[in-house]
């Protein structure tokens, strides 16, 4: 029995692409881009802008496709040059503000049951201000520790805190205001 690397194929696929080989280029594009399409729409709520957003950071990923070092996942590479673009884009935009609160309190969702649909999810995430939304993505989707959301986002960690607990707090009356709609009490 031949074991066959199973990233053999894509680390071909880079180096090909690094050689300007469009064929290749392509075909990364065609791999990864639904998912970081994905990733653009959490932070960027309008599908085109997150399009956008993606194709744009794409153009980064093959200009700097020569800067990867095969150490640690090719993906998850991608997906940080995505979130860095999401995030610049966020900033030319919108100008974004956030609130510099040390004080902040950690809750939990664990007690609220989720019955509600990937796009009801999406939808609520959507209407947080956008600050919340930026922190709350960087923090639950992505997993980045509150000192690296603050180096990203040049603010203090507590700033970091804060703005995580506010969007979870929004996000749980929005839930229990769903539930409550559901069960015909609001």
């Amino acid at each position: 029995m031949k074991v066959i690397p199973l990233h053999q194929e894509e680390k071909n696929l880079i180096e090909q692409a690094v050689n300007q080989n469009r064929f290749a280029q392509n075909q990364l594009f065609a791999k990864f881009s639904p998912k970081m399409l994905g990733v653009c729409r959490q932070y960027i709520k309008d599908l085109q802008l997150a399009e956008d957003v993606m194709i744009s950071a794409f153009m980064k990923v093959f200009v700097s496709l020569n800067q990867f070092e095969h150490k640690g996942s090719f993906e998850g590479w991608i997906r940080r040059i995505m979130i860095n673009e999401c995030i610049s884009f966020i900033r030319v935009q919108k100008q974004v503000k956030f609130m510099d609160e040390e004080t902040f309190f950690e809750e939990r969702f664990n007690d609220i049951e989720s019955k509600f649909s990937t796009d009801e999810i999406q939808f609520l995430i959507d209407n947080l201000p956008d600050g919340y939304k930026m922190v709350f993505n960087l923090y639950v989707i992505e997993g980045y520790k509150h000192q690296e959301i603050a180096e990203l986002l040049n603010i203090s960690e507590g700033t970091s805190k804060s703005q995580l607990s506010h969007a979870r707090k929004l996000l749980q009356n929005q839930i229990l205001k769903l539930k409550n709609y559901e069960n015909g009490t609001e």
